[in-house]
């Protein structure tokens, strides 16, 4: 069964959660780019990570980043 967190058959998050500082930094790590991106990313489409990957130029699910 799959949470807000974890849980999706890829093994991402369905949500680009930045609670906290280890949330922030997986998904700084899983799509390559500083925090800061990550967070105003966020703020602008929202939590959906496909819709974050794509404002950031990346495709979704990111394989480059060694994150699988």
């Amino acid at each position: 069964m799959a949470d807000a967190t974890h849980g999706r058959s890829t093994g991402d998050p369905e949500r680009v959660l930045l609670d906290d500082a280890d949330t922030r930094a997986f998904w700084a790590r899983r799509l390559q780019v500083p925090i800061e991106q990550i967070e105003a990313a966020v703020e602008a489409v929202g939590d959906d990570p496909a819709r974050v990957a794509a404002h950031l130029g990346k495709p979704w699910p990111y394989e480059e980043s060694g994150i699988v």
